[in-house]
């Protein structure tokens, strides 16, 4: 195969992905080997790619790319989630926008028109990963509602229902007016708001001189709700309040004034309004005091019957049109601005109603004891581990989980009510009649009769069990696959969900496998643009990865995300990078056409191509040593960037430089074979960064068999490296720099030879063979005072200097010399002025005096050098 003369990822990228499909070359099967399992974080089923699952799976395939060169058995299982909400929602838009209700529908109708959006918009994101380069096992892809992983969820449900764990219960739950349905209290994301705070009139009955108590309330849209107002028995100001009754504004109802040291006596007046159907705590209150309840709000967040006042009304809109009617009513003490924290709902953004309902929910404090202790002693590590503290607070908290949504999309609550009250939990229909017959005695109880719970699971009930349920180990325990690929290895996740799922999933862990889901968890940062903006549709910020990976080519993209992406930490996105990872595509591709075209002959291996392969195979190997070490750490920007710098700066600048023949010459063979053995162990450590690239230029090098693939190749294994050449070979470094800035300085071409003097010693000596060639050299002598005239620099301890003869304009060079000359006395004149300034000197900190007689020092050594070298040319 003929290599193209420019890279085009377009040519490379479908081609090698269809190969490795073709060939089952992600395809995992349990064997002898050591398995390396991660299990994907499965997005929504119709969700699109975005920058955060670019990032998430590009590291997570770069992970499993390296496990199956470190000779692991890598099984990455794909799969996506049914995302109840959010499918949920577009159906419902969907209908919308063709006339349809869904109150219109029945369950089953409404269903189908679910799985239809599911079947024609589901999985596209995973087609959309293949561009990327993700090396997952698709014959193992897996959905959360299929029949595995449904049948796997009830199967759970009911266990724990009947270990009493599960319960059902009238509580306060987060109500989402929008989706309408209960949420979880990890689901409420709350954000700082200005709003009002609003002092309301509440006059004390039957008082004869009309005096009222005040309340500050940022919603008075609940005064209906009121059952109680309550003041702290403590607090003086409010003791004439005590065993009084107030009338609540506009409403007029008579409601107790109550007591608790709930009460905070600094905030507002001290006087607190009671709506127990509102509010969380009011709601304890309302329990420890029994006090009534009043319902305001519908479902959608309108106001109900119950309320007496604006029914039907949004309750914003009451918000708005109740402080016009309190200030008419001269019930209206005062308005402040005032900022607060408001729950609003991670799925819909809306703000959430605190509302009693009857839901059903998890008792956590379990699974919490279970959970906790495995991270905090590091059995199963976080990275970076800072998370743990989050982790922590959160399970040292814990609540109880309300598990029920009030949606059709899911996995419906396997609870069948009787017809004369109470209910039995069972996986089927069937087990649940044989309980209904046990539980009411009636023999002749038919199906029929049984009213199935109208509810479905959280979302989250089901990802739970994932590394579980993707190897059957819930409706299958102990079987082959479960037992080899369980713990699995690595997870790759975003911190912002480690209470939903990463928490979650170990609890569900130990308690059905009695052991972790997972080794490792390694926390992504939040994909951010340059100015540091977190990604939004709404701002344009976030830009297409598809239309990035058109431009840049997958390779370009993955190494422009990782480039910028430290564990833990957000990521500062910019194109720049995409095109910075496109250049070293070229950049590698262009090295590579260099060394497939020099000619090879059988001749004697020059003494500079001995020296320098026996450098870079030291560089090589300890830059291995190192990238394995940063991978064990799971710090792969550092990886890349070690293995992106020994290519760019000691393989393509110095090494090829160094064994490069001269022009139309030829290169002896034994270098040649040395350097592409170089060159694949370089395109080894490249390839779980950039699969693409590598595999067509591996796929060069020599020929290969049908089916061999650069990603089924072992790494190289290294224990040691030479560290003593290597730090000899930085000296030959700085020598040859020093030579060409010599060049640069003095305007010398390339082409002109010149001499090097070592004064005293040459401690490079044995490396002449490769300063002769890089610095073009016609001798390299020691002496033990440098030539008159000749330009000198420093390494170390050793002056070397460059005989000028006759390949400098002395004329040119004494201009230049004197002119720097000028602007050194000058400086020198500036800070000896200062330091001769008492003022300066009693007043400035020591490390600032210390700072400036530096400076003299370095100026007067200048100076003295280019009197030297101007008196040289002089003579």
């Amino acid at each position: 195969m003929e290599l193209a003369s420019k890279y085009n990822p377009a040519d490379v990228e479908g081609k090698w992905y269809q190969y490795w499909l073709d060939n089952k070359l992600f395809s995992s099967k349990p064997d002898g080997r050591e398995p390396y399992t991660i299990v994907i974080p499965p997005p929504n089923v119709t969700g699109v790619l975005h920058m955060g699952h670019m990032l998430n799976n590009t590291i997570q395939d770069i992970l499993v790319r390296r496990a199956r060169m470190t000779g692991k058995n890598a099984c990455w299982v794909p799969g996506t989630d049914h995302a109840s909400i959010a499918t949920e929602a577009k159906v419902v838009n969907k209908l919308a926008g063709q006339g349809i209700k869904k109150t219109d529908l029945t369950r089953d109708e409404f269903l189908k028109h679910a799985w239809d959006w599911t079947d024609e918009h589901g999985g596209i994101i995973l087609k959309q990963l293949r561009k990327l380069g993700a090396s997952c096992d698709w014959d193992r892809t897996a959905f959360t509602m299929d029949e595995k992983r449904s049948k796997s969820v009830i199967k759970v449900f009911v266990d724990l229902y009947n270990k009493g764990l599960i319960y059902r219960g009238v509580r306060m739950v987060n109500w989402d007016p929008k989706a309408l349905t209960a949420l979880s209290d990890e689901e409420v994301i709350y954000k700082e708001e200005h709003s009002k705070l609003y002092y309301l009139k509440y006059k004390v009955e039957g008082d004869a001189e009309g005096r009222y108590a005040v309340v500050a309330t940022t919603r008075p849209e609940t005064i209906m709700g009121d059952t109680a107002m309550c003041i702290n028995p403590n607090d003086p100001k409010n003791q004439w309040l005590k065993g009084k009754k107030v009338i609540v504004p506009l409403v007029n109802r008579v409601i107790p004034v109550i007591e608790d040291d709930y009460v905070d006596i600094e905030f507002g007046t001290g006087c607190l309004k009671v709506t127990p159907a509102h509010d969380v705590n009011d709601y304890m209150l309302g329990e420890k005091h029994n006090l009534p309840s009043i319902d305001i709000f519908n479902d959608n967040g309108t106001i109900s019957e119950a309320a007496g006042l604006y029914v039907g009304m949004d309750r914003f809109d009451v918000r708005e049109q109740i402080e016009k009617d309190l200030a008419d009513a001269g019930l209206l003490e005062k308005v402040e601005a005032y900022t607060n924290k408001v729950g609003c709902s991670e799925r819909t953004n809306v703000p959430i109603e605190p509302k009693l309902s009857m839901q059903w929910f998890l008792k956590m404090q379990h699974f919490a004891d279970m959970a906790l202790p495995p991270v905090m002693n590091d059995e199963l590590k976080f990275y970076p581990a800072k998370y743990k503290n989050t982790y922590r607070n959160w399970l040292e908290n814990i609540k109880d989980w309300c598990i029920s949504r009030q949606l059709w999309w899911g996995h419906r609550i396997p609870a069948y009510y009787l017809p004369e009250g109470g209910y039995v939990v069972a996986e089927t229909p069937e087990e649940a009649l044989e309980l209904a017959k046990q539980k009411s005695g009636r023999a002749d109880m038919k199906l029929e009769e049984l009213r199935q719970d109208e509810d479905c699971l959280d979302t989250w009930f089901s990802s739970w069990l994932w590394p579980i349920s993707l190897f059957d180990g819930i409706n299958n325990p102990g079987n082959e696959e479960i037992k080899y690929y369980y713990p699995t290895s690595d997870l790759v996740t975003g911190p912002d969900i480690i209470f939903f799922w990463v928490a979650r999933m170990i609890m569900a862990g130990y308690e059905y496998m009695g052991d972790m889901p997972f080794r490792n968890v390694y926390f992504t940062g939040i994909v951010r643009d340059k100015i540091g903006r977190k990604m939004s549709k709404s701002l344009g910020n976030s830009p297409d990865p598809l239309e990035l990976i058109d431009q840049y080519g997958a390779d370009g993209v993955r190494m422009g995300m990782m480039l910028s992406a430290p564990a833990g930490n957000d990521i500062l996105f910019d194109d720049a990078l995409c095109e910075q990872g496109r250049n070293f595509n070229n950049k590698i591709w262009n090295a590579f056409r260099l060394v497939k075209g020099w000619q090879v002959a059988d001749i004697e291996q020059p003494e500079y191509a001995r020296l320098a392969t026996k450098w870079f195979e030291a560089v090589l190997a300890k830059t291995t040593l190192e990238v394995a070490d940063l991978f064990g750490k799971y710090r792969l920007s550092e990886a890349l960037m070690a293995v992106y710098k020994l290519f760019w700066d000691e393989f393509s600048s110095w090494y090829l430089e160094m064994v490069k023949p001269a022009y139309g010459q030829p290169i002896d063979r034994i270098t040649y074979g040395q350097t592409l053995k170089f060159f694949e162990a370089l395109l080894k450590q490249l390839h779980p960064f950039m699969p693409f690239i590598t595999e067509e230029l591996w796929q060069h090098i020599y020929d290969r068999q049908p089916g061999e693939s650069i990603m089924t190749q072992q790494l190289d294994k290294v224990e040691s490296f030479d560290e003593a050449l290597i730090r000899d070979f930085e000296k030959v470094k700085e020598v040859i720099g020093g030579i060409r800035t010599i060049r640069l300085q003095k305007n010398i071409a390339q082409k002109e030879t010149l001499a090097l003097e070592a004064t005293g010693e040459n401690p490079v000596a044995a490396f002449n063979s490769i300063l002769t060639k890089m610095g073009n050299l016609s001798a390299i002598n020691t002496v033990s005072v440098k030539a008159e005239g000749a330009a000198a620099f420093m390494v170390g301890t050793t002056e070397y200097a460059v005989p000028l003869g006759n390949l400098i304009n002395v004329e040119e060079e004494l201009k230049k010399l004197e002119a720097d000359l000028k602007y050194q006395e000058g400086f020198l004149q500036s800070v000896l002025k200062k330091l001769s300034n008492e003022k300066f000197v009693s007043k400035a900190p020591a490390n600032v005096i210390e700072m400036e007689r530096k400076k003299q020092a370095d100026a007067e050594t200048k100076i003295a050098a280019l009197k030297e070298s101007i008196a040289a040319l002089k003579k």
